[in-house]
This record gives C-alpha cells, structure tokens and sequence, in this order.
C-alpha cells in the first residue's frame, strides 16, 4: 500500500480525496500522506515513514497522541456501549469540570464539533437579544456554518475563497466583518448599527489565518462594546480552550465573554464540541428554554471519557509552563535558523500554539498574514516534509505542539529546519 495509490483511490470516492479540504495539500502542492499510526509526537503513514507533527490532529492531542490514560479511558468506557441515546453520568462530569476551569462557564451543552457549538451560540445570542446581526473578524474561522463563511480563515482562506457559494446572500449580509485587532473599527461599527448586533464572534487568540494573538486592549474593547449595546460576547475557544491556560484565553487575558465555544481538548482526540456561558443565556437553550438545539449523539460516553482523562493530564502542576517553554524553545530556535539562513521569517506564539511567518513581523491581522511570503513557505513545508517534520500543510493555519515534544524533539526539529531553510534561501 502506498500513499499515492490510496490518494488515487480517494480521490474517486471523496471531493478531493479528503474529508476535510486542508488536508489535501492544494495549498502547498503535492499529495498528502496517509497515516497509519501516531504515538507521543510521532506519525508513521502506511509506507512506514516518520514525522515529527506539529498538528496534533488540529489541536487535541495536547498529550501527545495515543497516550496510555486517554486509551485506558476509552477501552474502559467503550465496554459499556458506545452511544445510548440516554443521559449518562460523564456527560455531567464534564459539564462540572469544565464549568470548574473556565471563569465564564455557569452552565455548559454538549454537542459534536466547534461548528455545532459556534452555530448554537449565535443562535442563542440572537434569540437572546432579538436581533440578527452578527460581527465577526477578518480570517477567523469559526466552523462552516453558513454565517460564518464571510472572509473566513483555516481551509476557506487556504483554497482563496473569501466567501462559500451556496451561502444565500440574505444570510451573509446579516454579518459584518471587521479587522482583527483593529479597536477603532469596533467602535466605529457599533457607532453605527450597535443596536442591531446580537452578537460578536471572536477567536480570543486567532489561529486560522495562522497564529495571530491579539494586541492589548482588544479583547477588553470588545466586552465594553458588546456591554454597552446589549450585544453577546462570543470567545471561539475550540482551539484556545485548555490549550493556553488551564481556563482558556479567557483566563490568559483576564476578560470574560457572555459565551464561549470549545472542542477538541476536550474530546481528547474523539469529535466534540460545546458551549456555554451565563445562566441566563444558558436557560435558553431547548428544552429549558425556546432556542432549538440537539444532538443524537451529544455526550457520547466514549468521547466524554477521553475528554475527562486528557483534562486530568493537563491538570497536573507545570503542565502550560512546560509547554511555554517548549513553544518558545521551538520558535527561538526557528527564528535564530533563519537569521542564520537570511531568511525573512517570524514567529508568533502562545504556550503550545504557534504560528510561522515568511516575512518580517509584527503580524497583527488578516493582511499581514496575507502578506507573507506563501511560495517561501511551500518550500519550507516540502524540505522539512522529506526530513521527517510535519507542519501543517498551509501558510494560514497555527501549529501545536504537546507535552511528547521534549527537547530531543524540538532540537531535531530546528536542525531539520534550518537545513530547511537553507534550501529555501539557495
């Protein structure tokens, strides 16, 4: 078996060969590899070759993959059944747990991916203020709801599509979309349409239009407009939450949302999402309240116990300053390979988060990011690719790391680059 043949072979079965858009290297060019196994940084594809990977299967696997307390967790709990249709006694382990980490958090919903959380919170935050507008921001992904396909970041960004056909334009036009980090622009949009926002959506730290953290007082903005125009703060925590601080970015930065939306963490690597936030809101929510949402399999058992045991590992004392250091171990190391190299390249970080720049910083938004240099890039990802690195396979999405890259790893990972880099600046 090797990775083109079962590329070919996707490829007349799926819409591109995946099942999901990014993986299918279109933007960095060439055919994707097909893994078969992954342990602590580790991915083998079916030909047997190894990566060091920084994806992380987009985020969960802060642990590191396959880690003996999420599998234990899981067969455990698997023995019972896999879905019952019914409540269970981790779905409401969860809920108490993470309403215990995160400040926000008074009541919480269960659901299946960050796109069915983030599309319920802005429901709730419209049925909430009986208004229709929703803000969000320049190359921030929140998922592939309809409203949310408006110059969104991660695979849309990616493929060059600033909007989704098949999104009707009655419903795009209810979104408005503002530059990250761009204070002024808040203020001048609330000025103007304030009293019809429902709602404002917002990656407290971006990571789909790469790592882009947000500069002080932007996030403290945003909770005094949507205070005082009676508008829902949104923080779109999928990526963020427990990655950056046991609490999330709410916690990092010390502002609080009205609503949050969270996943893969806390499935530890099984599809979940959730939302939630204040009560009141909260009891909004079917059957408590009018505002419709469901799930068939929400609170599977199986996902709820690899949840609960990778919030058990992160929880242990020095867990996200181990993984501060680490991240700025990595990114010091890549930045110092380039300056060596003559390369124009930048970092962005936050503890186990990162985002890589083929151009001079700062990064501050959507045209910075856009800026870079993409071609620079796409070498870089194929050098390190054929060394045994993994990064992911766009210049518009953030890499991670987890607690398995030590600093053997890290070190082999800045050698490989700077060969890398070198063969970029030939």
């Amino acid at each position: 078996m090797s990775n083109h043949s079962l590329f070919e072979r996707a490829q007349a079965r799926l819409p591109g060969g995946v099942n999901s858009p990014v993986r299918a290297f279109k933007s960095v060019g060439g055919e994707p590899f097909f893994t078969a196994r992954a342990e602590g940084p580790w991915l083998w594809d079916v030909e047997g070759r190894r990566y060091i990977d920084y994806v992380g299967s987009w985020g969960p696997m802060i642990a590191g993959h396959a880690h003996p307390a999420v599998l234990d967790a899981v067969q455990r709990v698997a023995r019972d059944g896999l879905s019952f249709g019914t409540p269970c006694a981790l779905e409401v382990d969860m809920a108490e747990r993470l309403c215990a980490l995160v400040p926000s958090l008074e009541m919480v919903r269960m659901v299946n991916s960050g796109t069915e959380a983030t599309m319920a919170a802005i429901r709730v935050a419209r049925g909430a203020t009986g208004r229709n507008r929703i803000v969000k921001f320049e190359g921030c992904y929140h998922g592939h709801g309809d409203a949310f396909l408006v110059k969104a970041g991660s695979g849309v960004l990616t493929l060059g599509m600033p909007d989704s056909p098949g999104v009707p334009k009655a419903l795009a036009d209810l979104t408005a979309t503002l530059p990250y980090n761009d204070i002024g622009a808040a203020q001048a949009l609330f000025d103007e349409i304030g009293d019809e926002v429902a709602g404002v959506i917002v990656e407290p730290i971006a990571g789909n239009m790469n790592c882009i953290l947000p500069e002080p007082g932007f996030l403290e903005a945003l909770r005094e407009l949507c205070s005082r125009h009676g508008a829902v703060l949104i923080f779109d925590e999928v990526m963020t939450g427990f990655r950056v601080a046991p609490g999330g970015a709410q916690q990092r930065y010390g502002v609080s949302p009205d609503l949050s939306t969270f996943g893969k963490i806390i499935g530890g690597g099984m599809p979940v999402g959730a939302y939630g936030g204040r009560a009141e809101l909260m009891r909004l929510v079917a059957p408590a309240g009018p505002v419709y949402q469901a799930g068939t399999l929400s609170g599977n058992p199986v996902a709820m116990a690899a949840g609960l045991a990778t919030l058990d590992l992160i929880a242990r004392p020095g867990f996200h300053a181990a993984l501060e250091r680490a991240t700025d171990r990595l990114c010091d190391g890549l930045e110092a390979a380039a300056r060596a190299a003559g390369v124009p390249f930048t970092t962005t970080r936050a503890p186990a988060m990162f985002g890589l720049f083929f151009r001079d910083g700062p990064v501050r938004g959507f045209a910075d990011a856009k800026a870079a240099d993409a071609a620079a890039f796409r070498r870089f990802f194929h050098a390190c690719l054929a060394r045994g690195v993994y990064w992911a396979p766009s210049a518009f999405e953030a890499g991670f790391l987890s607690s398995a890259h030590d600093d053997e790893v890290i070190d082999a990972t800045v050698a490989v680059a700077a060969d890398a880099l070198r063969e970029v600046a030939g």
